[in-house]
């Protein structure tokens, strides 16, 4: 398109708009003295063995720390994914979590 001499272009944005909106991140935690750790995994590679480490080690580090195993929480695989998400954060105040160590591990 030509205007009094100069080319003007337009432009179309191919992304749309945002379909959902941004949540802040609750605070940090000052420490896991004395507090809930969830587990959550979906069944990836080796979490049998990655998440009892990281236990391990949490424990070690705080020793005060409570951890409810991943084994207490359905798998977030992805045919269930839209059900267990739904129910999950429910589960997690149940629980009394403060704070939740998730993943894929792989």
């Amino acid at each position: 398109m030509l205007s009094a001499g100069k080319e003007i272009y337009e432009v179309v944005r191919p992304i749309g708009e945002a379909a959902s909106q941004t949540m802040r991140a609750a605070p940090r935690l000052d420490t896991l003295e004395g507090k809930t750790v969830c587990e959550v995994w979906n069944a990836g590679y080796r979490g049998e063995r990655t998440f009892p480490k990281i236990r391990e080690l949490l424990q070690k580090r705080y020793p005060g720390v409570r951890i409810v195993p991943y084994t207490e929480f359905p798998f977030t695989r992805h045919y269930d994914i839209d059900e267990v998400l739904k129910d999950l954060p429910q589960l997690l105040r149940q629980k009394g979590c403060d704070a939740l160590v998730s993943g894929t591990v792989g």
